[in-house]
């Protein structure tokens, strides 16, 4: 064979080879390797090996180089570390309320795992979690459980926030106080013992703005003190954050409600 034939195949040898090299670096996989967990909210989907106890989900929330973590009973919060792919926690520290129906072991499992330096992967909105016997899947929350609108849901109020702390009551169970948010702005709703109507101007950004007033009505003492703190907490100003079927209103006042989708 001829020098000139020698260096044409050795130059379709290299044409070929960058030609394939090219073809596999497009088709290959396109995750961002920057991409992190951080400021987002994870619901798991599924988990291979040991599964929760209790059925979960777990959900892990990053926010500010912390993590915070419920699969189902207490929620554990704690330092993170994403640095080359791997999830390093300090010790997670946590809520003590007994749970029943196998979840009682939940934390425990979540904390082991979490605490054993799984390998993450993050491919658009699901979250990996790698450990040694266990994989758990998840997903972005805002995809799994978007949030609920502001205007047109009804919300039911769960929790009262006051600047002493948040309350929980069986009577706020029982009288349920509630309000929706018309699309011109009306409002209406329940606040434990009296209705409620008015007006709420819902600002740029977070900011909604209440005006609201009440029929007459007298009720026991305990369901009056409820009402008491749904109204002051929708006294004028207030930040609303939505996270999935959850409202949180904060009022400038230090009050504030904790309100479901209905």
């Amino acid at each position: 064979m001829s020098a000139t034939l020698l260096r044409f195949a050795a130059l379709c040898v290299l044409a070929a080879t960058a030609a394939t090299a090219c073809s596999s670096s497009d088709s290959g996989d396109t995750t961002d390797d920057t991409a992190t967990p951080m400021g987002h909210t994870y619901v798991s989907t599924e988990v291979d090996g040991d599964t929760i106890p209790g059925g979960g989900p777990m959900t892990l929330t990053f926010a500010d180089g912390r993590i915070s973590a419920n699969s189902g009973c207490n929620t554990s919060s704690g330092t993170v570390d994403l640095s080359d792919h791997i999830l390093r926690t300090s010790p997670l520290a946590g809520t003590l309320m007994a749970c029943a129906g196998g979840r009682e072991r939940a934390d425990t499992w979540q904390n082991s795992f979490l605490e054993s330096g799984p390998r993450w992967r993050l491919d658009g909105d699901r979250l990996t979690l790698t450990g040694e016997t266990v994989t758990v899947h998840l997903t972005d929350k805002k995809v799994v459980d978007p949030d609920r609108p502001l205007l047109g849901t009804t919300w039911i109020v769960t929790t009262m926030l006051t600047p002493e702390g948040q309350i929980r009551s069986t009577v706020l169970d029982e009288v349920s106080p509630n309000l929706t948010i018309g699309e011109g702005g009306t409002v209406a709703g329940m606040a434990g013992c009296n209705r409620i109507t008015g007006t709420a101007g819902v600002g740029p950004g977070d900011a909604v703005n209440f005006a609201v007033a009440t029929t007459r009505m007298m009720c026991a003492p305990d369901v009056m003190e409820v009402e008491q703190n749904v109204l002051r907490a929708l006294d004028g100003r207030t930040t609303a954050t939505i996270d999935a079927d959850q409202l949180t209103l904060r009022n400038d006042n230090g009050y504030g409600l904790v309100l479901r989708a209905q």
